[in-house]
């Protein structure tokens, strides 16, 4: 019996540094991809060469929970990388929940598309709600920071949904999407 206990805990292991060795590439894989910029608006967000896809196409091959935590530490290099921090909660609100919530799609593996969709709508959450209590009273003042921030937040994160979107749906559709779930 203690041969079989040893042999299931090794077979854990090189399970759970597998995952980390995905993890780590479909994060790096997703920072590349930020780097290639269609669009870039002045006070922040981007829009890509969907760089969200390799977080949400990890959630979708590993789950859930896989999927909130590559998001969150992909949403800390991107704050490694360009910072824009005003306090502790906006930092969290705009990075690591932000981009963690994208891990939702992992939820709706039958449904690809679905899944993408509604991680990327989770993280227009994260980021309008810091643009309602952050951005807008610094940045627009006079406006009204619920629309501000939807305006705002939306003019770029629907450009990437439809990106995202497209090449979910293209690497479904052509199976390789299905070759890794």
């Amino acid at each position: 019996m203690k041969e079989t206990s040893e042999s299931d805990s090794l077979n854990k292991q090189k399970v759970s540094t597998k995952i980390l060795a995905e993890i780590a590439i479909f994060v790096a894989l997703a920072t590349a991809l930020s780097f290639v910029i269609v669009y870039t608006l002045p006070q922040g967000g981007s829009i890509t060469a969907g760089s969200m896809v390799p977080i949400i196409w990890l959630a979708l091959r590993r789950g859930p929970k896989i999927g909130l935590f590559a998001g969150a530490v992909y949403g800390l290099i991107q704050f490694a990388i360009q910072p824009y921090f005003l306090n502790p909660l906006q930092m969290l609100l705009d990075y690591p929940l932000a981009f963690g919530v994208l891990g939702v799609a992992g939820w709706t593996k039958k449904q690809p598309v679905l899944g993408a969709s509604a991680g990327i709508i989770g993280r227009f959450i994260m980021h309008f709600a810091a643009g309602v209590v952050y951005w807008a009273p610094l940045y627009a003042p006079e406006l009204n920071p619920y629309v501000y921030s939807a305006v705002y937040n939306g003019s770029y994160l629907v450009p990437e949904l439809v990106v995202s979107g497209i090449i979910v749906y293209l690497l479904q559709k052509s199976k390789a999407l299905n070759i890794y779930l």
